[in-house]
């Protein structure tokens, strides 16, 4: 945890300008908790840098590599450690870590998904003829066991030299020497004549006790790959009309229609079931999807821009200026009971959300995501320049309650989210944190409800009504709709 107020982002802390980072085309991570951002490979495949497209091409090179090697179905258990298994890459400090930038990494449950995909269902990969080239993102697309955040680790990895080289170039430049230390980097560079990874030493930022690596934001996106499962089940009735191929297309469509033939009024989990069985049966049909998704390219590189600018804005730029109003506000000299203090940054984050357009991060094609850990991630980066310990997901033997604040032994509070639309908010609100509060020893918790609609909103306050705690103020609701927020020239 961050105990210096000026020491949450990577320029802070290492004593370089924003303007520099700008130049060097590097997001400004958090060293406090990752931020909820990954590498997209599209954006590399589709861009107009050399350099980009040359790392794709080793990652497809590498995937080849794999798809040789999965023609035999049973793998010596140490290959597949050596060359399938890989570690988080947290010090990127970006991805899906519940708490600091701890992830769990590629397990063996992706290496046997990754293996079987390449010699069962994509035993042809990298020499596909529909799509300008090859995708790892294909592997993702039908079966369970390799999912958005698998492939963000696995391409992280294949790059992992390419970010040390591109940390360690800025590094040399402007950070000073005590804040740099030469280390040895595992799996940075695959040998295929030894067939194995090899450690590469690099000079990099040193930070509690580990490098850093920087990454650029031009590879950067949020929510999705732009080659994703659930746009493709999504939009599964339009590929049909993007198949040239009239006898695989009326195929599908008749497949398709069988599957469906049973149900009058089919609900939008049986229409997924039956475009997944479709893309089952004609595995062809990814390659037309992809290529409509190549075709569309240009918007990737905008609509990827548009989302890291925007967490940019909410989690460096808006964290950044509550971090000022809460210095000013003597939170920073003066120790204070840390349920108030729990309190008080709730009551900041309430106020970004609902009038300094913080309420926009939840939101991706107009329609919420209805995220929990957003609104953690937020309220986690309020607390630096705390002397209070700040633990998320804390588990004290009853199940994990999203924030445990103490300064000593009996001075402690609960800091609990939860979205409106979740059907045991009732239930939860009732039982959970009172459970948590026993368990932890802490006589005090703050529940906080985000809701997105006008009918979340009034289901709330229903509930809240029925437990009578509508008027208590450690219930605290927060207005994340896009409908009753007017932009600053109407309001």
């Amino acid at each position: 945890m961050a105990r210096d107020q000026e020491s949450v982002y990577f320029s802070q802390y290492f004593g370089v300008s924003a303007a520099r980072l700008k130049r060097h085309g590097a997001f400004d991570i958090s060293l406090v908790t990752d931020l909820p951002l990954f590498i997209d490979p599209f954006l590399l495949f589709n861009s107009r840098k050399k350099t980009y497209r040359t790392l794709h091409d080793k990652i497809i090179r590498y995937l080849r590599f794999l798809r040789d090697k999965s023609a035999s179905k049973s793998l010596d258990p140490g290959l597949m450690q050596a060359w399938y298994r890989f570690p988080e890459v947290r010090q990127t400090w970006l991805g899906f870590s519940v708490s600091g930038n701890r992830g769990h990494g590629l397990g063996v449950d992706f290496a046997r998904s990754l293996h079987n995909n390449l010699n069962q269902l994509f035993p042809e990969f990298g020499k596909e003829k529909v799509t300008k080239g090859s995708h790892l993102e294909k592997l993702c697309l039908v079966r369970d066991g390799v999912g958005r955040d698998n492939i963000s680790d696995f391409t992280t990895n294949l790059i992992h030299a390419f970010l040390a080289e591109y940390t360690q170039e800025f590094a040399r430049r402007y950070i000073d020497g005590s804040k740099r230390k030469r280390v040895p980097v595992r799996k940075a560079h695959f040998n295929y004549t030894t067939e194995s990874w090899e450690t590469v030493e690099y000079d990099l930022p040193w930070h509690a006790r580990d490098y850093v690596l920087l990454t650029p934001k031009d590879i950067l996106t949020k929510d999705e790959t732009w080659i994703n499962k659930t746009d493709l089940i999504e939009e599964f009735d339009r590929l049909p009309d993007a198949i040239p191929n009239e006898e695989l297309r009326a195929q599908v469509n008749n497949y398709f229609r069988k599957q469906l033939a049973m149900r009058r009024e089919p609900t939008r989990k049986e229409m997924h079931e039956a475009a997944l069985a479709t893309v089952l049966q004609y595995p062809d049909i990814i390659d037309y999807y992809i290529r409509y998704k190549e075709n569309t390219g240009d918007k990737a590189q905008r609509v990827s821009a548009a989302k890291v600018a925007e967490s940019e804005l909410l989690f460096v730029a808006q964290a950044g200026r509550l971090r000022e109003r809460l210095a000013k506000s003597g939170f920073y000299v003066l120790r204070k009971d840390v349920h108030e203090e729990a309190r008080k940054r709730v009551e900041f984050l309430k106020d970004v959300i609902e009038n300094k357009g913080g309420h926009r991060l939840f939101y991706m094609k107009g329609q919420p995501l209805q995220r929990e850990a957003d609104l953690q991630i937020m309220y986690r980066l309020t607390w630096y320049g705390t002397s209070s310990d700040v633990t998320r997901e804390a588990n004290d033997g009853r199940g994990p309650v999203d924030f445990k604040v103490s300064h000593g032994a009996q001075n402690k509070s609960l800091v609990e989210f939860k979205l409106a639309s979740n059907p045991q908010l009732k239930r939860n609100l009732e039982k959970q944190v009172e459970v948590y509060k026993k368990a932890s020893d802490s006589p005090r918790a703050i529940k906080v409800i985000i809701f997105f609609s006008e009918e979340q909103d009034m289901r709330v306050r229903r509930i809240l009504r029925e437990l009578e705690i509508a008027d208590d103020p450690d219930v605290v609701l927060i207005d994340a709709r896009n409908d009753n927020k007017p932009s600053g020239s109407k309001a």
